[in-house]
């Protein structure tokens, strides 16, 4: 796979991020619930990720593969849900780009902690001037965004 090939997919991915809080926001409009909304996606986005996992050609999860993990590795779902929550009640307020140029805010400023601190088995890589204006680049993409 080329590197820029896997640019493109990733990309791809943000769109599709953007395209899911959009048609959350809807649903729950839709549905007059933003749990129910939420729930929705992740059921339909469950069946989604079993049907890969079970045609696939990876182990099936039983217990000696799942026995070696732990417990905090499992919570991953509930900062989904959290995740998906914030932005179906938001994007009706805020609109679908300030919501997720304010989601990757979070997301780099987070980031640059977990590496910064080797957070969650991650390599260390400390916070340098280039990396804190990268983030503050992005920081200013939510006001020029707002305006």
């Amino acid at each position: 796979m080329t590197a820029a090939f896997s640019y493109l997919l990733v990309v791809g991915a943000g769109v599709s991020v953007a395209l899911q809080q959009v048609l959350n926001a809807n649903l729950r409009a839709e549905l007059g619930s933003p749990w129910w909304a939420g729930f929705v996606s992740y059921l339909v986005g469950m069946l989604a990720m079993l049907a890969v996992a079970l045609t696939s050609s990876v182990p099936r999860l039983t217990d000696t593969l799942a026995g070696p993990t732990s417990w905090l590795s499992w919570t991953g779902g509930l900062f989904g849900a959290l995740f998906i929550g914030t932005a179906i009640l938001m994007v009706p307020r805020l609109g679908a780009a300030t919501v997720l140029a304010l989601i990757v805010v979070g997301q780099m400023l987070g980031s640059l902690a977990f590496d910064h601190f080797g957070l969650f088995g991650l390599p260390h890589h400390p916070v340098s001037p280039a990396r804190l204006a990268g983030a503050a680049s992005l920081l200013l993409g939510v006001v020029l965004i707002r305006i």
